[in-house]
C-alpha cells in the first residue's frame, strides 16, 4: 500500500487545486495549521500518515502544512482537505463563509476534565511588567488574525479588564506570525507582551500541561523562567476536529472512531498531534462553538 507524504511548504494554490473527491477516497488530505515551524509539524503528524491507510483503506495520506491559519481555512472551504484541527475562531471563519463546508466531530478534553483552554499573555520576566496596568502605552503582539486565543478572545475580552478598547490602551499592536514565533518575538523584545495559548492546567514553569508554551518548552526553545504571565482569559472552547462535509458517511464514522481510539491505542501519536497531554476526545457539534461564532461575527461585522 502506497504511503507518501507531500513534504515542503505547500502554497495555497496547491491546496485549492484538484477536483472533488470520489466516493471511494484514495487519498486522505490533512491540513495543518501554521504557527509552529514546518519540520516539527510534519514530524508530529507522521504517525497519522503511517496509520490512516490501514484504518481507512486509503492508499495515500498527504500533509498540507499551511503557512498560516488561513491556508487551512481556504483549503477546507475549497473542499480539498479531508481533515484538520482548527481553533474555535478558525472554525468560526469557515462556518461564517460556508456553514456546510465542514463538520466538527470531536474536541479534546483537558487533564482536569474541561473542554477548554486559555489565552495566555506573557511578557519578559526582566521587563518589570507584571500587570495589565504596566502595559499601558506599550506594544502588544498577537499570534495570528484567525487565532482564537492569539487574537479574537483577547480583542473581545481585554477591554473589560482594561477599561478601554485595545487600540486605545496600547501604543501599538501587531502580529507575530504564529504562536511560536510570537513568543520568540516577546523574548527578543519586539513586543512588550504577547498572547498565545495554554491549558491553564498544571505548572506555568512547564508551559502548563498542553498548548504552545508547553510545546516550546518540550522542544527546548523556551525557558519559562524568561517569562511571566500577565493575563489569562476566561475558558475558551477547545478547537474542533473537522472533516469535509461531503465525505462519505462511512468514511466519516471510520475516521471518527480512529481518532477516538487513538488516546488508548497510540498515546504518543495523540500527544504529538495535540501538542501536550489530554485525557481524550469528546464529541461536539457546531452548537458547541456558537459563542465563538457570534463573537467573530460581531468582531468582523459579518
Amino acid at each position: 500500500m502506497l504511503k507518501k507524504v507531500l513534504t515542503g511548504a505547500v502554497a495555497l494554490g496547491a491546496i485549492l487545486a484538484g477536483s472533488a473527491h470520489a466516493e471511494d477516497l484514495k487519498e486522505f488530505r490533512i491540513g495543518i495549521l501554521g504557527g509552529e515551524n514546518e519540520s516539527d509539524r510534519m514530524r508530529n503528524f507522521q504517525c497519522m500518515v503511517d496509520k490512516i491507510p490501514e484504518a481507512l483503506g486509503v492508499e495515500k495520506v498527504s500533509l498540507f502544512p499551511a503557512a498560516d491559519y488561513d491556508g487551512v481555512v481556504q483549503g477546507l472551504l475549497g473542499g480539498t482537505l479531508d481533515y484538520a484541527e482548527l481553533g474555535a475562531s478558525g472554525y468560526a471563519k469557515v462556518y461564517l463563509e460556508d456553514p456546510n463546508a465542514v463538520e466538527p466531530i470531536l474536541t479534546t478534553v483537558q487533564l482536569d476534565g474541561s473542554s477548554g483552554y486559555h489565552s495566555i499573555m506573557v511578557a519578559r520576566e526582566d521587563s518589570g511588567i507584571r500587570t495589565l496596568e504596566d502595559l499601558k502605552g506599550k506594544k502588544l503582539g498577537f499570534a495570528d488574525p484567525d487565532s482564537t486565543s492569539g487574537y479574537l478572545v483577547p480583542v473581545v475580552s481585554l477591554p473589560n479588564d482594561l477599561g478601554a478598547p485595545v487600540e486605545d490602551y496600547f501604543a501599538e499592536t501587531g502580529f507575530g506570525g504564529g504562536h511560536e514565533n510570537l513568543v520568540l518575538e516577546v523574548v527578543k523584545g519586539t513586543f512588550d507582551a504577547g498572547t498565545t495559548w495554554g491549558s491553564g492546567v498544571g505548572d506555568f514553569s512547564e508551559g502548563y500541561s498542553s498548548g504552545n508554551l508547553h510545546k516550546m518548552v518540550e522542544k527546548g526553545i523556551l525557558d519559562m523562567d524568561e517569562l511571566v504571565e500577565v493575563w489569562k482569559s476566561p475558558l475558551i472552547p477547545n478547537g474542533p476536529v473537522v472533516v469535509r462535509s461531503t465525505m462519505d458517511d462511512a468514511m466519516k464514522q471510520a475516521f471518527k472512531q480512529f481518532m477516538m481510539d487513538m488516546p488508548e491505542n497510540d498515546p504518543e501519536c495523540f500527544s504529538a498531534i495535540q501538542g501536550g497531554d489530554y485525557t481524550g476526545y469528546v464529541e461536539v457539534t457546531s452548537e458547541f462553538y456558537e459563542p465563538i461564532i457570534n463573537a467573530r461575527r460581531n468582531q468582523i461585522g459579518s
